[in-house]
């Protein structure tokens, strides 16, 4: 009897090693897919770029962040912008983790993935690292095109690190929203639509593009209270970045715990779902 105890005490312990050696084995394969394929790195880099020249040339001038000191000028709204740009830069990567996710399924390669003595939520953990990776490329390269346009940050390099780290965490708990969404459609094209249809209203609703002062309280409420403005604003304060006229709700007030709480949270709520979900799921 202690001899099948022990036996079962030892195949426990090895279950978590078990589950990051078996995620760290899909992510491999997922990178070197991406490489394989680098029009898509390069596709996921030229979007945010495009915004960011586009907000900074076009709309830069025209847009006041109220309470700062030269609150019309265009180089006060650019270092305002650029982290609402790497939020939604870390955000919509999620659209494309949902879509790699469908198309492994469509093709039937989640089921051969099942049927393998593997951890149950190792094919879906190694998807969301290897799209992390990539978005943590695509903000790296994102960063050099802020710098060119004018972005500067005032609060020194570990306070830098540590709002790249928040936006992070931030793109990868989205990435298990991401996840559930190409679980749950039938094509990659439905999980690409199904992935942005949701990300737009998050993105735009919220401090990202615009000051919040000027929209109407019940919009204002929503997007203070929005997961995305609070990693936004948690952003602007480390970098030392405009931040306009800050709310008194309490995730404006507090945003670096608040970016880490909605992260947090929704890793949680979504890995759950997401696992649960690739136990049952077909193509």
């Amino acid at each position: 009897m202690s001899v099948v105890t022990g036996a079962v005490d030892r195949h426990r312990a090895r279950r978590p090693v078990q589950a990051v050696r078996d995620s760290l084995v899909v992510a491999q394969r997922n990178l070197i897919r991406m490489k394989r394929i680098p029009e898509v790195v390069v596709f996921a880099v030229i979007q945010p770029v495009m915004f960011v020249i586009l907000f900074s040339y076009v709309f830069g001038g025209a847009i006041p962040v109220p309470g700062e000191k030269g609150a019309g000028g265009p180089l006060v709204y650019r270092n305002y912008l650029m982290a609402g740009i790497f939020a939604q830069t870390v955000t919509f990567a999620t659209a494309g983790a949902g879509a790699g996710i469908a198309d492994d399924m469509h093709k039937g390669l989640i089921d051969r993935f099942r049927s393998l003595p593997m951890a149950r939520g190792a094919v879906l953990t190694g998807r969301t690292i290897a799209d992390l990776v990539q978005t943590a490329l695509t903000v790296m390269v994102l960063a050099v095109v802020a710098v060119l346009v004018g972005w500067r940050i005032h609060d020194g390099v570990p306070r830098m690190f540590a709002a790249f780290g928040l936006l992070l965490l931030l793109g990868y708990a989205f990435s298990w929203v991401g996840a559930l969404i190409g679980l749950t459609v039938r094509t990659p094209e439905a999980a690409t639509s199904g992935g942005l249809i949701w990300l737009f209203p998050l993105t735009f609703v919220s401090n990202a593009f615009v000051p919040t002062s000027g929209m109407p309280p019940f919009l204002r409420a929503v997007a203070d209270w929005n997961p995305f403005s609070a990693t936004v604003q948690a952003c602007r304060q480390l970098y030392g970045n405009p931040q306009g006229i800050v709310s008194h709700a309490w995730p404006m007030r507090h945003p670096v715990w608040a970016s880490l709480m909605w992260s947090v949270v929704i890793i949680l709520v979504f890995r759950g779902l997401s696992v649960r979900k690739y136990r049952t799921a077909t193509a």
